[in-house]
C-alpha cells in the first residue's frame, strides 16, 4: 500500500494496488492530487549555464581544429590567445598585432575558450562540471560568469608576471576552472552542504551560509584539498613532459592565479549570508 495525500484535519488518503490499477485502466480516472507519480530525474543533472559553457568549448575547438585552414587557425591563435610577448614596449609600440590593443585587452579572457586538445577540453570540462556546478547553482548563472571571468583574467596576470615576455602562447579554461573549484571549497564542505557531514540532496545543500576563510582553512578536508592541489601543479610544473607529453607544457601559474582569485573573492560575490560567530 502506499500513503498519497494529508490534508489538514483529515485522514490519510489510502488507495491500494487494485483501486490504483482500476485508475489506470480508467480514462475517467483523473491522476490528480491523490496519486503524486514520480518524477525522472535526468541522468545528468547540471546547471545550464554548465552545459552552455561546455558546448561552446567544444564548439569552438572543433571549428578551430577541424573546419578553420590552418592560416585561420593561426590567426586565431594571434587574436584569441594569450601571448606575454605582446606587452613588451617595442611589440606594443610596433603595432603590428592584429586587432592591435583591442585583442591585448580581449585576450585576458578569450584565451580560456581555446584548448590545445581534446584531452585538454575533457579535462577542463570534466572538472567543470564537478565543482563549478555547485558554485552555479550557488551563485546563478550570471554571478558564475562573472566570477569565472575574473579568475581567468586573474591567471593570465599571473602568468604574465611570471613569464613577462615570453613568446609562446597560453590557452584553456583552466585558470577559471581552478577559481570555481577553490570558490566551491568555501561552503561544499559545510553541514549540510553537498558534500558536507549530514549532507542535503536538494536545492538547499548549495545554500548553506559559508565560513569565513580562516574558519574555512581550519576543516582538515578544505586544507588536504588545497595541499594535494598545490602539490599536484607542482608537478605540472616540474614534470610537464611526463603528465602533458613532450612539446606541451601547463601553464600552472596561472592555475593558481585563478584559484587564489577563486578563494578570495568568494565572499563578495557570494549571496548566501555568511556564519558569524556569537562573542
Amino acid at each position: 500500500m502506499r500513503q498519497v495525500g494529508l490534508g489538514q484535519n483529515e485522514t490519510p488518503i489510502i488507495k491500494n494496488c487494485s483501486e490504483m490499477n482500476q485508475c489506470n485502466e480508467d480514462p475517467q480516472c483523473s491522476p490528480n492530487s491523490d496519486i503524486h507519480r514520480p518524477v525522472k530525474e535526468p541522468m545528468f543533472n547540471l546547471p545550464r549555464v554548465i552545459v552552455a559553457l561546455a558546448l561552446v568549448f567544444i564548439a569552438v575547438h572543433l571549428v578551430r581544429n577541424y573546419v578553420l585552414t590552418p592560416e585561420a587557425q593561426w590567426k586565431t591563435l594571434l587574436l584569441f590567445a594569450f601571448w606575454p610577448v605582446r606587452y613588451l614596449s617595442e611589440v606594443m609600440e610596433a603595432n603590428v598585432w592584429p586587432a592591435g590593443q583591442a585583442s591585448a585587452v580581449w585576450s585576458f579572457l578569450t584565451y580560456g575558450f581555446l584548448h590545445g586538445s581534446l584531452e585538454h577540453l575533457g579535462f577542463n570540462v570534466f572538472w567543470m562540471a564537478a565543482f563549478g556546478s555547485a558554485v552555479a547553482r550557488r551563485f546563478g548563472a550570471l554571478r558564475f560568469l562573472f566570477l569565472s571571468a575574473i579568475c581567468a583574467v586573474a591567471g593570465a596576470a599571473v602568468h604574465l608576471g611570471v613569464y613577462w615576455g615570453e613568446e609562446y602562447p597560453v590557452i584553456g579554461a583552466s585558470a577559471a576552472v581552478s577559481g570555481q573549484m577553490a570558490a566551491s571549497l568555501r561552503f561544499i564542505f559545510e553541514a549540510g552542504g553537498p558534500m558536507g557531514a549530514f549532507r542535503r540532496h536538494d536545492k538547499a545543500a548549495y545554500a548553506v551560509p559559508a565560513r569565513s576563510l580562516s574558519a574555512a582553512l581550519s576543516d582538515r578536508r578544505v586544507l588536504t584539498f588545497i595541499l594535494v592541489w598545490f602539490g599536484l601543479n607542482f608537478l605540472f610544473g616540474v614534470f610537464p613532459a611526463v603528465i602533458a607529453g613532450e612539446g606541451v607544457s601547463i601553464a600552472w601559474e596561472a592555475h593558481v592565479g585563478g584559484f587564489v582569485a577563486g578563494l578570495l573573492l568568494f565572499p563578495l560575490m557570494d549571496p548566501v549570508a555568511r556564519h558569524y560567530k556569537a562573542r
